[in-house]
């Protein structure tokens, strides 16, 4: 349960990290670039995975989508913690499990229970609360913490994918990370095309996005270690802790101001992941 709770506060711990970042004038891209020289070297000095020969007979047409979405959505979660708060976007980022849910109905036949019927129903509108918000004179950002949900959940899907490959997963992850640190780098050249030069907060922010971010990893996989016979356990904490956290974090330590509707969108948010998780004990 140590590595769970772990695990929980790495992932709230990164809103945190990009909600302080905001106030000190920063560059996202850096952040992210940095965040992935953490990741790849703690990676390969934690995990050690086998590195193998790169030829066409990885599966590239996994890593490079994975390679690509994981530092472009990184900007849309900070973008959406600056607009729309640690709350919405952590429940965003945790809702995305809707994703890899509808894909296994329609893309890999998984016949569905009525606790999972019943999350789903109790789900999408869960989400739509989340993330209503007052219309007011500036534009909504919605959007941010939309793309991070739709994002999130692709992510989800192509690891599950290469999970079911025969390469160990530790290599697996290690390539997508190099791949994702490749991508990021792009950003830092383009914003370095446009005059913006790179600071040392930068680097500090991203170094610290990056321990957490591979902690958060880290000690996800670990705690499926110690509970391999029942996933569900991790499954159902770690989504419902991040909500959880994530909100008190929000709303105390930020200050931040929710309707009762966004409140009533977090309560049936928890509420169906509670049935989903359901559905994976009595399946």
């Amino acid at each position: 349960m140590l590595y769970l709770i772990l695990s929980i506060i790495c992932s709230v711990s990164v809103g945190v990290i990009f909600k302080i970042a905001r106030k000190h004038n920063v560059n996202i891209a850096q952040i992210v670039a940095f965040n992935y020289i953490t990741a790849v070297c703690l990676c390969f000095i934690i995990l050690r995975p086998y590195i193998p020969v790169i030829d066409s007979s990885l599966p590239w047409h996994i890593y490079i989508p994975v390679s690509i979405l994981l530092p472009s959505i990184f900007l849309f979660l900070a973008l959406s913690i600056k607009h729309m708060g640690i709350v919405k976007t952590d429940a965003a980022q945790r809702m995305s499990l809707f994703i890899p849910i509808l894909a296994a109905w329609f893309i890999f036949g998984e016949q569905f229970n009525n606790y999972k019927w019943a999350g789903l129903a109790i789900g999408f509108p869960a989400i739509a609360l989340i993330l209503y918000k007052k219309p007011d004179k500036t534009e909504n950002k919605w959007l941010y913490p939309a793309v991070v949900l739709l994002g999130f959940g692709i992510i989800d899907i192509l690891f599950k994918q290469i999970v079911g490959i025969e390469i160990p997963y530790k290599t697996s992850l290690f390539l997508v990370l190099c791949g994702a640190l490749a991508v990021s780098w792009l950003f830092i050249f383009y914003s370095l095309a446009k005059g913006k030069r790179i600071k040392v907060e930068n680097v500090k922010f991203g170094l610290g996005v990056g321990a957490l971010n591979f902690g958060n990893i880290l000690f996800y996989l670990m705690a499926h270690r110690d509970f391999s016979d029942n996933p569900s356990t991790v499954f159902a904490s770690m989504n419902m802790g991040v909500i959880v956290l994530g909100s008190l974090v929000g709303i105390l330590a930020f200050k931040e101001k929710l309707s009762v509707i966004n409140y009533v969108g977090i309560a049936l948010a928890l509420c169906a992941i509670g049935l989903i998780t359901l559905s994976q004990i009595y399946a």
